[in-house]
């Protein structure tokens, strides 16, 4: 049977793999990928919290979806200026974003 804590260390599990993605992909796409695993970690542990706390049944849910379209919209928008910055430089490196700082 499967309980709470399983879910919360899948989310978990997904989160650390989203963490040490971003921190070691040198690519905008790598990156992109570690968010993403981020956010569904966290969308993991909402739906599980939904599920197995009465307190936070509906809120859970709701919280979720909210993380399901914020991560559709970052998708889009990152990607967008990833492939803007692949035409400007034809490169999807993050190091060679120099002249990107403010």
């Amino acid at each position: 049977m499967i309980d709470l804590n399983d879910y919360l260390i899948l989310g978990a599990i997904l989160f650390v793999c989203g963490i040490v993605c971003m921190a070691t992909k040198r690519n905008a796409i790598g990156v992109l990928m570690g968010v993403e695993l981020v956010l569904n970690g966290a969308t993991v542990n909402f739906v599980a919290f939904a599920h197995y706390n009465s307190v936070f049944e509906v809120e859970g849910q709701i919280f979720a979806l909210f993380v399901i379209v914020m991560a559709a919209a970052e998708a889009a928008v990152a990607l967008a200026i990833v492939l803007n910055f692949y035409n400007n430089h034809a490169t999807v490196d993050i190091d060679s974003a120099e002249e990107l700082k403010g």
